[in-house]
């Protein structure tokens, strides 16, 4: 949150709306989030489209006998499920610095093509091990892939235009979901191919993800200043409200193309350390997460456990995923239009436990289906406000990186939900779907737990700036004895 000078004698800390008074710099800040909006985002979003699709496609596979193909078991599925959260969490923070080392332009095209690489190599495995390996190094490849992307984007666009963009880029996460089903139910009708079908599944995915990796490389800019959509004036302004953006609480130095020069120092890693408020968050955040991370990779199962048939269900998984995206862009939206967070996180939340109480309690298959939908429409939400709301409370950009990279724990859900979701509970997994509902109502209490922890710190800031002088603000904001949203001049967004 910025806070604002009321006058030269004294000053009041108050959030930030990134407003600029000038109507002309109001018309060409705008013009310019339409370039970035046409020029970044779909490029962003298609890659995190492959990154949900490559996750995703075992679940698919699976209902064309995947793992009995290459000699394995449907529990060394979710035993490989559960593997690939392991290297995905644990290095998403070390992954997510390398890219602020980096610069994530290069780091984002490089892991890329590795996760493509060993998507393809799906199509050839045999064997446990095999099956095993392959998803460890996807989520190697994979781990710093969402951190580094947000930190790019705030890079370009100021904090209460983000949520927005967090969430047109990771709905693509839910339109993998059903954009993996569409692609795999066209694949599954193939007849006398040499091939099993759903080896041509990871062949083809892999293959473009290594494509379009490769574009990316070539189009993304390194930062606002380099930008080659916008004009000479326009990439100058991008850049000085970027620095405006952070100014009034930290003092930064940036290079010509709006990339900060001191791009990471070692008491980034301690202050995010010592951070208790993330770590309180970073809980709940697992529990919020284990819908939205459980159906990215076995909805088409229990969507077959409703009575649809294997190539069947994985067309009727895409309504409930494309519910899951709805939702996510009309409260990101909402959530920028308003300049809050909690509430809307918690109302999505809250959404997810509707879902899942009608999918257990009711007897029909359509009810049951419909719970779904209503599910996923809530379950997309908190994951991404949940990055806006991180990145706009933290304003040294180092610490973001790595705040943004441990928030990437919350892919243990991962882990949770592809142990909930055997086989041996199907075909109405009434167990999973019950310890599913008791971690929503843990996020649910969390949730707005957090967001009144952050309102009682603002209110300790406020009383700490009573009174202060510009003198006294100009002294905090140059200090460095209190760190980054440490300040008492820096207000929490709520």
């Amino acid at each position: 949150m910025v806070s604002v000078c009321t006058n030269r004698e004294e000053w009041t800390p108050a959030p930030a709306n990134n407003a600029f008074h000038d109507p002309e710099e109001v018309a060409l800040s705008r013009r310019i989030n339409r370039k970035m909006d046409l020029a970044l985002l779909p490029v962003l979003s298609l890659l995190y489209l492959f990154n949900g699709l490559d996750r995703s496609n075992v679940g698919n596979a699976e209902t064309q006998g995947f793992t009995t193909d290459i000699g394995a078991t449907p529990d060394d599925l979710n035993t490989a499920v559960s593997l690939f959260f392991a290297t995905f969490v644990v290095l998403q923070p070390p992954s997510a610095a390398i890219g602020r080392w980096l610069g994530p332009k290069h780091w984002i095209a490089i892991i890329m093509v590795g996760w493509g690489v060993f998507t393809l190599a799906h199509a050839f495995i045999r064997g446990r091990g095999a099956l095993i390996a392959v998803r460890l190094m996807i989520g190697a490849f994979e781990a710093g892939f969402y951190p580094t992307a947000i930190a790019y984007l705030s890079t370009f666009y100021c904090r209460y235009d983000m949520a927005v963009r967090v969430g047109l880029f990771y709905g693509q996460y839910a339109i993998a979901g059903a954009f993996s089903g569409s692609i795999a139910f066209g694949i599954f009708h193939l007849n006398g191919t040499k091939l099993h079908n759903w080896q041509y599944l990871f062949i083809i995915e892999g293959s473009l993800t290594i494509l379009i990796a490769s574009i990316a490389w070539l189009w993304l800019p390194p930062g606002p200043g380099s930008a080659w959509f916008l004009s000479a004036d326009e990439r100058t302004f991008a850049v000085q409200r970027i620095i405006k953006d952070n100014a009034l609480y930290v003092a930064h130095e940036y290079g010509s193309d709006g990339v900060e020069r001191d791009r990471f120092v070692c008491r980034d890693a301690i202050e995010t350390a010592k951070d208790w408020k993330l770590w309180f968050l970073l809980i709940f955040n697992i529990c919020a997460s284990i819908p939205s991370q459980a159906f990215a990779v076995f909805l088409p199962m229990v969507v077959q456990g409703l009575g649809y048939s294997s190539v069947r269900a994985n067309l009727m998984s895409v309504p409930p995923f494309v519910c899951g995206a709805v939702g996510l862009y009309l409260f990101a939206l909402h959530s920028d239009h308003r300049k809050e967070r909690g509430y809307h996180i918690i109302a999505g939340i809250s959404i997810s436990l509707i879902g899942l109480i009608i999918t257990v309690t009711a007897n029909s298959h359509g009810t049951q289906y419909a719970g779904l939908c209503i599910l996923l429409f809530g379950s997309y939400i908190s994951a991404p406000l949940t990055v806006a709301w991180l990145s706009g409370n933290n304003p040294e950009p180092g610490k973001r990186s790595l705040v943004l990279g441990v928030n990437g724990f919350g892919n243990l859900a991962g882990v949770i939900g592809s142990q909930l979701y055997k086989k041996e509970h199907a075909p109405r997994y009434l167990l999973p779907f019950y310890a599913t509902l008791g971690f929503v109502v843990a996020a649910l209490v969390g949730y707005t737990a957090y967001r009144f922890i952050l309102r009682a710190a603002n209110a300790r800031k406020l009383r700490i700036a009573a009174g202060k002088s510009a003198e006294d603000y100009e002294a905090e904001r140059l200090d460095r004895t209190r760190y980054a949203d440490a300040k008492w001049t820096f207000i929490y967004g709520l």
